[in-house]
């Protein structure tokens, strides 16, 4: 099923006063999937309890979630890694960075192999 794509326009990206306005395509989300459906599905195609699964996803984000809030990269395979990285005010001497200067954090993540092919082949629609 391709993705489905519609036409928005916007000034032009990194251009003091926004620049000449163009058009630029935008994926749309047709849906979502919780870890309840990701749950059923992955139920449907092994022996693995519903149950099983579910405590082992949920016990998977609580691990994930204490390993980034530790410093640490979390490698999950074929399926990616993901990482904390911060941003922060700049200052003019080293000595002045400090924790106060920090000013946000986020989790990057990092597709694997498979998924990054999976990018390559995908095919798309106008809505």
């Amino acid at each position: 099923m391709p993705i489905k794509y519609k036409v928005i326009q916007r000034v032009q990206p990194g251009v003091s006063g926004g620049g000449d306005k163009k058009y630029y395509a935008t994926n749309t989300i047709s849906g979502e999937k919780t870890l309840v459906d990701l749950t059923k599905e992955i139920e449907k195609i092994s022996t693995v309890s519903g149950a099983d699964i579910r405590a082992v996803l949920y016990a998977l984000v609580d691990v994930m979630q204490s390993s980034l809030a530790d410093g640490n990269a979390v490698r999950l395979g074929e399926l990616g890694s993901l990482r904390v990285s911060i941003s922060s005010e700049g200052k003019a001497t080293e000595k002045e960075v400090t924790a106060a200067s920090i000013r946000g954090a986020k989790v990057i993540f990092t597709p694997g192999k498979d998924l990054k092919k999976m990018l390559d082949t995908l095919e798309f629609q106008k809505e």
